[in-house]
């Protein structure tokens, strides 16, 4: 069973990662956590397009990672500023695609870019970390 960890970061706000199976169901695992984190940190304004963004980048790293999990990281760099996190051991770096009326998927990435201040992608050499910022005030 997956079991989620917390550590203090250098801005002294706790983090909290989970590593989930890469199964559609983890996005609601994702989305709990998202929620906790901001309601930790009085930051529930920031809940409704968080759960969106997560929600998006799980289906993405579910689809397109390899191997069996996916780690999702929620944290806090900033007292207004929570950056969502999914990592995965796949090198391959997600692709904004340019979705019609006919087509059911491509249009998370589109939805994560409008919803957030940033997003982006950081390489490893273990895979990469696709993440999106939400600013609330500050």
């Amino acid at each position: 069973m997956p079991q989620p960890t917390t550590r203090a970061r250098h801005t002294g706000h706790p983090g909290y990662s989970e590593t989930l199976p890469r199964q559609p169901e983890s996005a609601a695992t994702a989305r709990r956590l998202l929620r906790a984190a901001c309601a930790v940190w009085g930051l529930e304004a920031l809940v409704e397009d968080g759960v969106l963004i997560v929600s998006e980048l799980v289906a993405n790293a579910v689809q397109h990672a390899r191997r069996e999990s996916i780690r999702v990281v929620i944290d806090r760099p900033d007292a207004a500023w929570v950056r969502v996190g999914v990592a995965d051991l796949s090198r391959a770096r997600p692709v904004r695609q340019e979705a019609d009326d006919n087509n059911e998927g491509g249009r998370g990435l589109r939805l994560v870019a409008a919803l957030a201040a940033d997003w982006g992608t950081d390489e490893r050499r273990w895979g990469k970390i696709v993440w999106a910022d939400l600013k609330g005030r500050g």
